[in-house]
């Protein structure tokens, strides 16, 4: 079977989407103003975090100017800020910032994947980008045996959770879970947390407050103490 670390290289070098391949790689060249002198990654972005983690969360994509610009998944970008920081907060990071790939975070009983690993034009991959990408995030559910908390940052990561569930041949509710910030679904010894994306249209309209988010992580925290 696959390791982790393979199908961390694995998804470094796909190219299964030409539009995603064209967008990450001109948005790599041209580059904006503010980060001119950094080289940037321009790469599908991989995964992130603890082989052994019990905590999952899974993201939409990564930013054009955050994850495609650093390597790293959430970082680099506001929404990483609010991510990392909330990490600290709640005991599963090293530290409470993440700016580019080689900075010292660690990740403790955590790890993070996105439901597409390139950065797609307007924030947007397509069903069929999704659909390519799946079968990443298919095999991280079942190389990542310790998972008992999964957090879905916005709707449609919970959406590709759930169909990844689906075609694994693992359990789904009748009727299927909504998505909504802050609700928890037990699903055959895992727990589904909704909880929405801390992106800028978001945080910048108080509909996600730190607050907010932070208390989805610390439940997540509570939970897995309950699971021990």
């Amino acid at each position: 079977m696959t390791s982790l670390p393979q199908l961390q290289r694995q998804i470094i070098h796909c190219s299964l989407c030409p539009r995603l391949v064209a967008h990450r790689e001109r948005v790599a060249r041209e580059k904006v103003k503010r980060y001119r002198e950094w080289d940037y990654w321009g790469k599908p972005v991989p995964s992130f975090g603890d082989p052994q983690a019990r905590l999952l969360i899974i993201g939409l994509a990564p930013a054009a100017h955050g994850g495609n610009r650093t390597g790293r998944v959430f970082t680099g970008d506001r929404s990483g800020d609010w991510l990392y920081e909330v990490l600290y907060a709640a005991g599963f990071a090293n530290q409470p910032t993440s700016v580019h790939k080689d900075d010292g975070l660690q990740l403790r009983d955590c790890y993070i994947t996105a439901a597409v690993h390139c950065a797609p034009p307007d924030n947007k991959p397509l069903p069929e980008e999704f659909a390519a990408c799946r079968p990443y995030l298919l095999q991280e559910l079942t190389l990542l045996r310790q998972v008992r908390v999964v957090v879905t940052l916005g709707q449609i990561a919970f959406a590709a959770y759930l169909t990844a569930r689906r075609e694994l041949g693992l359990s789904v509710p009748s009727p299927v879970p909504r998505f909504g910030h802050g609700r928890v679904f037990s699903l055959d010894g895992t727990i589904l947390l909704g909880c929405y994306h801390p992106s800028q249209q978001n945080t910048f309209t108080g509909r996600l407050t730190r607050e907010m988010f932070l208390a989805v992580f610390r439940n997540a925290q509570k939970l897995l103490e309950q699971s021990r």
